[in-house]
């Protein structure tokens, strides 16, 4: 059972260190912030590996941001940090085992990182993005096996941490 739990730690720290850890800054934050949404909608099928380079690889095609921030979703996606991420990614821009988070809802698309987040291992074979952050960090993040309102959680957490209303 310790085991499962680390490997499972592990991985969403690799997830999370490979999200942040792309200084390059070759992707724009979604305009859909100002959605006045709560929903988070997803398409069914996987964008191939040549496919929209923005929005990864998986089933998350858009995703439908909150404007306002939801405060129940940050406040689960802040649970999921502290048990799951805290102890490999700081919530600044500072290196722990894996990058900081901040400023990563800015370099990356809202499906780019719920894509990651819930397909971590073909993200890591395929996705461009993703291969050269596990380069940088030197880490492959483990798959934490997050759920999809999970994953929406954490995105919503760190659009709080970067800032976003």
């Amino acid at each position: 059972m310790n085991q499962k739990r680390s490997v499972s730690f592990l991985f969403i720290a690799a997830v999370s260190g490979l999200i942040a850890c792309n200084s390059a800054g070759n992707n724009k934050s979604a305009s859909a912030d100002s959605s006045s949404s709560a929903q988070s909608t997803t398409t069914t099928g996987n964008t191939a590996a040549s496919g929209d380079a923005t929005k990864g690889i998986g089933s998350h095609q858009s995703v439908q941001l909150t404007h306002p921030l939801d405060d129940k979703m940050i406040a689960a996606g802040k649970s999921t940090y502290d048990v799951k991420c805290q102890s490999c990614h700081k919530l600044t821009d500072e290196k722990l085992v894996g990058p900081g988070w901040k400023g990563v809802t800015d370099r990356r698309t809202p499906e780019w990182i719920m894509n990651f987040v819930t397909n971590t291992d073909e993200m890591i074979e395929k996705d461009p993005a993703a291969q050269k952050l596990l380069e940088e960090c030197l880490v492959r993040m483990p798959n934490q096996s997050l759920s999809e309102t999970d994953a929406r959680s954490v995105l919503e957490f760190m659009r709080n941490n970067d800032g976003k209303k």
